[in-house]
């Protein structure tokens, strides 16, 4: 049986690719800082463990990846966090934590499963960017910074590591009517609004995100290592589109 370990998978789109995981006959490690909520998603499913972890703190993750027992397959890092504000007005403190969290967070998990990787020679981490990390928002602190560092740290993850026979790549998602988005779509006319103004027409689901990481992590993807694919209905390459003109 393989082995996936899904980081922030304790709601929202983690939930959604983990569960997708184990309906794929993955044994799923479901790591999340609140142990409630991955032990909520884990009930009811015959080949998944519920893992506690902060993972900006390099111990409380190798301490989970030990409680998980068994080499990874696929590494999703998922887990992430926004601190909404200008940067002139967000504290220090606030962009410490994004950074911390959503880059740093990401390099420990990736570091930790592909130390085992390498050793076994094979294995595949599929990291979560934004489509912030390519076209910045105004009044979201430090996270397309943090995002885009995760891009750029996949390429060389990429680089260094597919030589020793792992692939890294990213999904950056759009607008995605899940996870930390959720509070933003509960106003219906930003939703009206945010989806209207997507060429496709409409928000992303936490399925779309989960159709991207079974994609990359599937045999048809093999030649596909260091990409950053951009699930957003074609959001990011819209902008001139609303720009007026004669």
């Amino acid at each position: 049986m393989k082995q996936a370990i899904v980081t922030g998978a304790g709601a929202g789109i983690g939930a959604c690719v983990a569960i997708r995981l184990h309906e794929e006959g993955y044994r799923v490690g479901v790591l999340d800082i609140n142990k409630d909520q991955a032990d909520s998603i884990v009930t009811g499913l015959d080949n998944a463990i519920a893992l506690q972890a902060d993972v900006s703190l390099e111990d409380s993750v190798l301490a989970a990846f030990e409680e998980f027992g068994e080499i990874p397959d696929l590494l999703v890092n998922n887990a992430g966090i926004v601190r909404f504000g200008t940067l002139h007005e967000q504290s220090v403190a606030e962009f410490q934590q994004t950074v911390n969290i959503n880059l740093v967070g990401v390099y420990i998990a990736a570091r930790t499963a592909a130390i085992k990787m390498i050793e076994r020679g094979s294995g595949n981490i599929i990291n979560f960017t934004s489509v912030n990390a390519i076209s910045p928002s105004p009044g979201v602190g430090a996270y397309p910074a943090a995002k885009a560092g995760v891009a750029k740290m996949t390429e060389q993850m990429a680089i260094e590591w597919g030589p020793l026979g792992l692939r890294v790549n990213s999904i950056a998602p759009g607008l995605i009517d899940a996870g930390m988005s959720v509070p933003i779509y509960a106003n219906p006319k930003v939703r009206e609004l945010r989806g209207g103004a997507v060429p496709s027409k409409r928000l992303g689901t936490a399925d779309d995100i989960a159709n991207a990481v079974i994609f990359l992590n599937s045999e048809q993807a093999s030649y596909i290592n260091g990409h950053q694919l951009v699930v957003d209905g074609g959001v990011v390459i819209s902008g001139m589109g609303h720009l007026p003109r004669d």
